[in-house]
């Protein structure tokens, strides 16, 4: 275990190089992953994702050897119900896939329905984790409720929700994440986010023109609810600008575990390695 990335930070990011914008072949970031889990960093990267429908085309067999135990999380972009089809393609390859992530709802749509059928598939999966998809919209604490009782009930499943995207609407505002995050707090939830989160610090991006959540906003606001602050005290730390104080607040936890928040998928491992390193997070080898 690498000893420059501290236990708050461990399993941060997830590898989503064959994601937008990123939207990298799969052979380069299945070698891209490897280069990752043995640098000095790999305490901060969690699995390779990919998606099922590449999976269930046998993209990934001559990629990997079956005998290095290659780790993927499987992205349901086929929907639910072809999710076992695409994890059969998994074992004749020696790949073991150690997190599921699927949406369970089109925005607009109520959840209930697509989380109903992917709790039957969690109890079907045993120790894989599942991961619920939740758009911010319809029905959103609803789901939370039934996520929070199957949780309660011995399931490996918590939730998902998008931080960002190609459209405005897809960025949620300072306080809607904080209801999120403390709605997550209260019922003992654990979470992950996607998309948007390229950063540590909250920043306007020129060539989108959406203003993009940062990483360590995230973490700050997510420690601090934790902690017990409610929904405005939250907002505050999603929408602040400065580095200094949000680092700070990092700087006093780097040795506990990290609350709540299980991380997030970036397209790139360098850009928040890089971020981290500039606030004095992590201590390494990285040439900048």
């Amino acid at each position: 275990m690498s000893t420059q990335v501290p236990r708050l930070l461990a399993g941060l990011v997830d590898d989503a190089a064959v994601f937008p914008p990123g939207s990298a072949p799969l052979p380069e970031a299945v070698a891209a992953h490897r280069d990752h889990r043995t640098a000095w960093y790999a305490d901060l990267v969690g699995p390779l994702l990919v998606p099922a429908s590449s999976v269930s085309t046998g993209a990934l067999s001559g990629l990997v050897d079956p005998a290095e135990g290659y780790v993927v999380g499987l992205i349901g972009d086929t929907g639910i119900e072809r999710l076992p089809f695409a994890l059969s393609f998994l074992a004749p390859d020696g790949v073991t896939a150690r997190q599921i992530e699927v949406p369970v709802a089109k925005r607009g749509e109520d959840p209930q329905p697509g989380l109903t059928e992917l709790i039957k598939l969690a109890e079907r999966l045993g120790d894989v984790k599942v991961y619920a998809e939740i758009p911010l919209t319809l029905g959103l604490m609803a789901a939370l409720d039934t996520l929070a009782e199957a949780r309660a009930a011995g399931l490996e499943i918590a939730a998902k929700f998008r931080t960002g995207g190609l459209a405005a609407e897809l960025f949620p505002t300072p306080g809607e994440l904080a209801a999120v995050i403390c709605a997550c707090r209260d019922r003992d939830l654990p979470f992950k986010l996607t998309a948007g989160l390229h950063h540590a610090v909250r920043h306007l991006d020129p060539e989108t023109g959406f203003t993009h959540h940062g990483f360590g906003n995230v973490l700050a606001a997510t420690l601090a609810a934790a902690d017990g602050a409610e929904v405005p005290e939250v907002a505050v730390l999603l929408a602040a600008m400065d580095p200094v104080g949000l680092a700070e607040r990092a700087r006093e936890r780097l040795d506990g575990p990290r609350p709540l928040w299980i991380g997030y998928g970036s397209c790139s491992i360098v850009e928040p390695l890089t971020d981290l390193i500039r606030l004095g997070l992590v201590n390494g080898g990285y040439d900048q």
